[in-house]
């Protein structure tokens, strides 16, 4: 049996990257952290490790999530954390069900404090992230190829309807039920139920660019 990761080793990392005035690690600790572990802070790998280190809210982290995440991921050391970003990356990449946790999990670490809904800017630049793993098979392969389905003229189409309605939020089920269509509609539509349960979009839009 493997022993288990050191508490006291990962509480002294948190602390190295520990905001002065606060008991977590903030943003400026957070940009830190990125740059040492080599990862651009808009990788989309980063929405597995504020889920598995149940991260609060964007760019914070605090020591309770921070020691049980990195330990139930059987890390104690630095180098374990940088090792373990690339296996992160693989499987948000290869398993489905797992990046489904990781992305309803964003919605909640991505609102603001005493908001039902995630703001627009806020919601397009995290889907700006998550989309071309959406379309990931158990295999890897990527969907948005080919005749696969969704590609990124969608999201931009997808983009585009919501400022042409004004919409100021998005709720916690739009976001949810956006990955479902994301995975599941064809290349050309053809399975779009208008009358359905899937966001309303502009079927006649997208099929003029195919």
């Amino acid at each position: 049996m493997s022993p288990t990761p050191s508490s006291s080793q990962l509480e002294k990392i948190f602390n190295q990257y520990k905001d002065a005035d606060e008991d977590d690690i903030a943003v400026d600790g957070t940009l830190s952290l990125c740059k040492d572990l080599g990862v651009d802070p808009e990788d989309v790998v980063l929405l597995a490790v504020a889920c598995e280190l149940q991260s609060p809210s964007v760019g914070r982290w605090r020591k309770t999530g921070w020691v049980q995440g990195w330990r139930g991921l059987g890390v104690e050391s630095f180098e374990g954390m940088k090792g373990t970003i690339p296996r992160l990356r693989k499987r948000l990449g290869s398993d489905p069900v797992y990046f489904r946790r990781v992305y309803l999990y964003t919605f909640e670490f991505a609102r603001a404090e005493g908001q039902r809904s995630l703001g627009l800017e806020l919601a397009l630049a995290f889907w700006g992230l998550a989309v071309r793993s959406a379309r990931k098979t158990p295999g890897g392969d990527d969907l948005m190829k080919a005749d696969g389905g969704w590609t990124e003229e969608h999201t931009q189409l997808w983009y585009d309807f919501l400022g042409e309605k004004n919409i100021k939020g998005i709720s916690k089920d739009t976001w949810a039920m956006f990955l479902v269509f994301v995975r599941s509609i064809d290349a050309k539509f053809e399975t779009y139920d208008i009358e359905g349960t899937f966001p309303p979009f502009r079927t006649d839009c997208v099929l003029s660019t195919i």
